[in-house]
């Protein structure tokens, strides 16, 4: 067991002092261990964050990560089959599961307090002792390709899937996190152990516990469970080429009633200094019932039941989003509404009320969010692992109630260029170069 630090967040406990908002601690090994003690929580959350994703595939294997996560429940020699597995969790009264995104997998579960040495247990026998066998790789594989075919049998969804190749083009980040049904059907039981072998390092993952626990016996527990695991440091994620996909508008036929529409842009990274102003510029886009899309598109034209924008933030690249779901003879209607949401960002800077009511739904949907000691145990441990720190909660907040309206009309400056725009239809879509004459600021 190595190095143990206070989180740089405080929060008043009263005249007592104060108390850490986290501890981070490293094992000997290099897996690095966060805790945020909530004392008066009755829950724990343990969350392994790994840190790969379909960015690290290449495209032999893609959609191995995701596929991965899924067999990592399958059975260990310990617990020998999925059903054991989830008993263990469940029959405390918790819950387990896991994702996958594009630069990392998170392994979790939430239990009662009294229970994180189970809890603890459970996951590390699934990250370092899993089988794998190949009849459960087999029978996994069908699994997989019906969640595929889920996904594009929901239009919405599929269009933001094809968004994703709009914007990034044939690159992995640009790629399915799931992969295809054919790519799937190829993989077999070397594969994931290769893949194990190149990312799932400890020093390619973090512990993070959250809840009614101390740092000290989330460490030894730690230390216990994860004493065994090795490893050479995992490769980087290639740079994301910055060009956008050709072509950039993908529209996808079919016969049913609404147009699926997101627009799509190259953002900011996690780490640019404009990522406040632009989580406020979009909170006055497309977030929320009071914002100018909601406003515009649905209350006064009617043109769409569901509207919105959002932002997602990588290593070196973002994208925001906006989608909603329209009649065909509103399609290029609500296009150009929403182009012109865009522009007038650009153009005019946003009033003082306007203002005012963003950074106080930024800032307080920002602290809402972080309630449970899931939230608490998400938000601390894929900040460790994306960005080797946390910050500060009140800091956060700082920062987003400092944002001026130059500052959103300046982020909006930079992002919103015709050259920077993407397009992704499923429905009745209409002629793909007609749209793409639409995607114009």
């Amino acid at each position: 067991m190595a190095r143990t630090k206070q989180g740089d967040g405080q929060e008043s406990q009263g005249a007592a002092g104060h108390t850490p908002v986290w501890e981070i601690g490293q094992l000997a090994n290099g897996m690095r261990v966060v805790t945020t003690p909530v004392p008066a929580a009755q829950s724990v959350s343990v969350n392994v964050f790994i840190g790969v994703g379909s960015r690290g595939e290449e495209r032999r294997v893609n959609g191995i990560s995701h596929y991965m996560e899924h067999m990592l429940f399958k059975g260990t020699e310990r617990r020998p089959n999925a059903i054991v597995i989830a008993e263990a969790i469940e029959g405390a009264g918790g819950s387990l599961n896991a994702y996958t995104a594009k630069e990392l997998t998170c392994y979790w579960n939430h239990v009662p307090y009294d229970h994180l040495p189970v809890a603890m247990d459970v996951v590390a026998d699934m990250l370092l002792h899993s089988k794998i066998e190949q009849e459960e790789v087999d029978r996994e594989r069908t699994v997989v390709q019906q969640e595929i075919r889920r996904s594009k049998d929901q239009p919405g969804a599929w269009a933001g899937e094809l968004l994703s190749r709009a914007v990034f083009g044939d690159q992995p980040i640009g790629w399915s996190i799931a992969g295809t049904l054919e790519i799937i059907e190829g993989m077999q039981r070397q594969d994931f152990f290769d893949h194990l072998e190149r990312w799932y390092t400890p020093q390619n993952a973090v512990l993070s516990v959250a809840g009614n626990t101390t740092h000290s016996a989330v460490m030894e527990m730690a230390a216990r469970s994860f004493a065994g695991w090795s490893g050479a440091a995992a490769p980087r994620f290639l740079p994301a080429h910055p060009e956008l996909g050709t072509p950039r508008v993908q529209a996808e036929h079919r016969d049913i009633a609404q147009c699926n529409v997101a627009i799509g842009l190259r953002a900011v990274s996690r780490t640019d200094p404009d990522r406040f102003a632009l989580t406020i510029l979009n909170n006055i886009l497309g977030r929320g019932m009071s914002s100018r899309l909601f406003k515009e598109v649905r209350e006064r034209r009617g043109l769409a039941y569901s509207v919105g924008s959002s932002v997602s933030r990588h290593a070196d690249t973002g994208t925001m989003s906006i989608s909603a779901g329209v009649t065909p003879d509103k399609l290029h209607e609500a296009t150009t509404v929403i182009l012109d949401e865009l522009r007038r960002l650009c153009n005019e800077p946003v009033g003082d009320d306007e203002m005012t009511k963003a950074r106080d739904y930024a800032a307080g949907s920002f602290r809402l969010g972080l309630e449970s000691t899931m939230s608490l145990g998400q938000r601390a441990g894929e900040a460790l692992l994306t960005l080797g720190e946390i910050e500060a909660v009140d800091d956060v907040v700082t920062k987003l109630r400092a944002i001026t309206a130059e500052d959103v009309q300046r982020v909006a400056r930079r992002l919103f260029h015709s050259h920077n725009l993407a397009m992704a239809v499923v429905g009745p879509a209409g002629d793909p170069d007609e749209l793409d004459k639409l995607l114009v600021l």
